[in-house]
This record gives structure tokens, C-alpha cells and sequence, in this order.
């Protein structure tokens, strides 16, 4: 560790070297990434870009010391952080992963942001200090109590981003840190990772990260570097430069580019509408050990043929809303309804729901249940008795509008975050079900696959299907939904967005 015995000194920023850095996941034919040479300058502050797939999450981990060569197929070259082995540097590094899920340990939020001062036998008496600081820094809402479990996706990224933040490392490493926050937390945890760098403590802190926003990150660093997929590295330079260089073919390559360069906003178009699919009526639901409910009394009605986007701050009780009206958890009070059926929604056999109602889950693994990904894209047409040949023309296709083809043999859980977003929302579009309820389903996708993504839920809608989606994602929202309405303290609201 880097500073004082209590961690109280600043963190010294390190050189990070790759040299033919090439890596190969088990199972696959092509390289995730090959040939990168790169440098990083003690305290610089580095942007990596480049399509879905095109290795960036790998990389990430690589300087993190988290690729274990012995489940690789092939690895070459090497990467050093401060002179040594990444993976011997591992306390020398900050890393928030793709799934901030995946960085929690403990069940309580404040043990989980000092266990890793604790690992760095950094004095009790400092801890709970460092700890707190490093709550207020992120924005963070709640007090140490807090249950992991009961955080929602936007508050794990903060708290994640809170247990980087507090071991004051000298290579910070972040993989998409704003993909689950509402555009106020992008701002904060975005502001805490410029002042963590730029002054106290945090002065020097080498930064590497993913971010798919590239116009909000482009402030914070001074260096772009540009990856191929499969490949080395394309382009590298400050920003500026880089864009003005390489910005018309890094929009055609999917990369979201600011202005100029970037697409234009897709025109939205109305669905067809329809009678009332689903009503929801007086629903409430409080966790256990909750001190509120996460959501009360809401009201809501979705006719056939119509969108309705969910929209509201981290934690407001909008994932909650979409798991009761998908009818996978009980409310406390009030009931779900679909097509005038007279039993709740939640009380419906699991074979006869999946046939009727589609879920995108928040977080992609959580839906996953086969072994390769194009059997994934297989079960729902399956279980709703839908025929072994039209079945699998469905998974072909979304399989191939998806950028998906060259992965159907793959181990879903391998996949980099994007494309277990696009396989778990392609595994539900596979059902063609009456009702689609989506939560964040565009988060980690490039403007290529985003737009398919649109594409696919314009035609379904075009169809017939209803779809409810939670989003932050505002271009989304504008380009699909028939209809808004806002969570907050878990309260619903009708938006005055309403299309006709």
C-alpha cells in the first residue's frame, strides 16, 4: 500500500505497460484482444473505445490482475503495473467491474467498503472515517446498515465505485462506471472520480476505463485510445485529435462519438395501440427489514401495441414495479392482471406466465439458464410450445441482427457485459410474448447494436405486444415510448409525455 500505516498519504500514480498483450477466452475461436502494446504514464487519465466485443472489459481486467492464465485458451505478451506483474500488483489497483454485483462480498454496505482497507491492514481506527468519506465522495444514500441486497442497480455501482475509491490506489480501473445511474448519479460518481483524481488523497491516480458515454467521460481524461476488435490498437491521442482523426469511422463502427460525429436522434413513431393488456391496481410492496415501502399504491394500466417507459432516480422502486407487474414477485397489497384474467398475475403457473409475459432483467445472468447461447434463445420458444423448426429460425435471426452468430456456441456467462444484455434481451423477443417488461435493456450497448435493439422492439410492438421498460436511457425512451411515468420514493406518477 501506497502513503502513511493509516493510508492517510496520497496514492502515488504508476506506469501501467502492455507488451503483445493477447488473450483468448476457453471455448472460443477468436482472440478477444491480440497485439496491444500500450503505455500509461503515471497519472494519466485514459479513455478506452472501440465497438462491442472489442475487448476493452478484458483488458481492463488484465491490468487488474484478474485474468487467470490457466483458464485461458491462450494468452501471450505481458502487462505491467508499476514494474511488476499485474497480478502481483493487485493491491496497487482500484478496479469497479462491468457488474458492480459481482464486487460485493459482504451484506452489509459499510463492511463491504472496508474490507478491503481491512485486507490492506490499514489501523481499525482509520476505517470507519475512510469509509464514510467515501460514501459522501460517491453520493452514496444510505448509512454502513445498509443490506447489499437491498440496493438497487444504480446504488451498487456507487457503492462499488465507494470500495475503489477508499483503498486510494494508484491505477484506478473502471469498466462503464455510470451504466446503471440516473443522469444526477452520473454527474456525482463522474465528479467523485474527477476530485478522488485531481486533488487530496487521490492526487496522481493513474485512470484506465470503459466508458460507452463517451461524451460525458471525454472531460475527464486527456487521452483516447482507440482498440480493434480482436486487434490492437487502432488510434491513440488526446481527445480532441483522436475524434477529429478518427470520428466519422468510429460512429460507423458503432462507437458512440460526441458532436459532430455522432447519429442523429432516431424519429419516434407510434405503436398501433390496442385494448388494455394489463392493469395494475393499488400495488405495494416493502422489503423485509425495509424502513419504507419500495413502492405504494401505484395504479397502472398498458394497452396492446404501446410502450410505456418507467423512468426515475436510482432506488426509486422502479425494478421493484417491473418485477410485480411481470408477476415474479407477490405485492403486499393490490394485484396484476392481464387480458381480464381473473387470477393475479403472481399466482399464474410458471409455464403458463412464460408463454403470456417476457422479463429483461437488470442484471442478464440472472435469466440465464442454458449452456450455449443460442440454446438460451431456444427454451422460451420451447416451453411455449412454439415448433423445433420455427424456433430455431427465431433464434438465427436475432442471433444474426444482434451481432450475436459468431457467440451461439458460447457459455452465455462468458460473454462481456453488452453482449449478455443483448442475448437476454433477444432470449425474450424470442417468446414473441403479449407482454415485454424490460429493465434497462439498452445499458453497455454501442450505437449499432443500440439501434437493432430499438429496431427489434419497434417491430414487436408494431405486432402487437406491449412492452413496459425501466431506463435512465433517455434517447431510448424518446424514440419507443407511447407513454411515461416517473417512480419516485416509491410512488408512481403519470409523466406529461404522454403520445397520442
Amino acid at each position: 500500500m501506497t502513503g502513511s500505516a493509516d493510508g492517510s498519504g496520497g496514492a502515488r500514480g504508476v506506469a501501467v505497460r502492455l507488451r503483445g498483450f493477447g488473450w483468448r477466452y476457453a471455448g472460443r475461436k477468436a482472440w478477444a484482444c491480440r497485439g496491444v502494446d500500450l503505455d500509461l504514464e503515471p497519472g494519466e487519465r485514459v479513455l478506452l473505445v472501440g465497438p462491442s466485443g472489442a475487448g476493452k472489459s478484458t483488458l481492463l481486467r488484465a491490468v487488474a490482475g484478474l485474468l487467470d492464465p490457466e483458464t485461458a485458451a491462450e494468452h501471450e505478451g505481458s502487462v505491467l503495473v508499476d514494474g511488476v506483474p499485474a497480478a502481483a500488483a493487485r493491491d496497487r489497483v482500484g478496479m469497479l467491474l462491468q457488474d458492480p454485483e459481482s464486487s460485493l462480498v459482504m451484506s452489509r454496505s459499510g463492511d463491504d467498503v472496508a474490507f478491503g482497507l481491512e485486507n490492506l491492514g490499514v489501523p481499525p481506527e482509520h476505517i470507519w472515517p475512510r469509509v464514510d468519506a467515501a460514501f459522501a465522495q460517491v453520493g452514496f444514500p444510505y448509512d454502513r446498515d445498509r443490506p447489499t441486497a437491498a440496493l438497487s442497480g444504480g446504488e451498487q455501482q456507487r457503492l462499488a465505485l465507494a470500495g475503489a475509491l477508499v483503498r486510494r490506489p494508484s491505477v484506478l480501473v473502471l469498466d462503464e462506471p455510470t451504466a446503471n445511474l440516473d443522469p444526477a448519479g452520473t454527474a456525482t460518481v463522474l465528479g467523485a472520480v474527477s476530485s478522488a483524481l485531481a486533488g487530496g488523497s487521490g492526487a496522481g491516480t493513474t485512470l484506465l476505463m470503459v466508458e460507452h458515454r463517451v461524451d460525458v467521460a471525454a472531460g475527464l481524461v486527456d487521452r483516447v485510445v482507440v482498440l480493434e476488435p480482436g486487434g490492437g490498437v487502432a488510434d491513440d491521442g488526446p481527445p480532441a485529435e483522436v475524434f477529429g482523426r478518427r470520428g466519422a469511422a468510429l460512429a460507423a463502427a458503432g462507437v458512440w462519438v460526441p458532436a459532430p460525429w455522432g447519429p442523429p436522434a432516431p424519429p419516434f413513431t407510434s405503436g398501433p395501440g390496442g385494448d388494455v393488456l394489463l392493469t395494475a391496481r393499488d400495488l405495494s410492496l416493502t422489503y423485509p427489514r425495509a424502513r419504507r415501502p419500495a413502492l405504494s399504491s401505484a395504479w397502472l394500466s398498458v394497452r396492446r401495441g404501446t410502450a410505456v417507459a418507467v423512468t426515475g432516480t436510482n432506488g426509486s422502486g422502479k425494478s421493484t414495479l417491473a418485477m410485480l407487474l411481470a408477476g415474479l414477485l407477490p405485492p403486499d397489497t393490490g394485484e396484476v392482471l392481464l387480458d381480464g384474467a381473473d387470477r393475479p398475475l403472481h399466482r399464474w403457473r410458471p409455464r403458463d406466465l412464460c408463454r403470456r409475459v417476457g422479463t429483461v432483467f437488470q442484471d442478464p445472468e440472472h435469466q440465464f439458464v442454458a449452456r450455449t447461447a443460442r440454446d438460451e434463445l431456444l427454451v422460451g420458444p420451447r416451453r411455449a410450445g412454439v415448433a423445433a423448426g420455427e424456433a430455431a429460425a427465431r433464434a438465427d435471426e436475432l442471433l444474426e441482427r444482434l451481432r450475436l452468430t459468431r457467440l451461439a456456441g458460447a457459455n452465455p456467462f462468458t460473454l462481456s457485459g453488452g453482449e449478455k444484455r443483448r442475448l437476454s434481451v433477444a432470449a425474450m423477443l424470442a417468446t414473441a410474448p403479449d407482454l415485454l417488461v424490460m429493465d434497462e435493456p439498452t445499458f453497455g450497448q454501442d450505437a449499432r447494436t443500440w439501434a437493432e435493439l430499438l429496431n427489434l422492439c419497434v417491430g414487436l410492438r408494431a405486432a402487437g405486444t406491449a412492452i413496459v421498460a425501466v431506463t435512465h436511457d433517455e434517447a431510448f425512451a424518446d424514440a419507443l415510448a407511447d407513454e411515461r411515468v416517473t417512480v419516485a420514493g416509491g410512488v408512481l406518477a403519470a409523466d406529461a409525455r404522454v403520445r397520442s
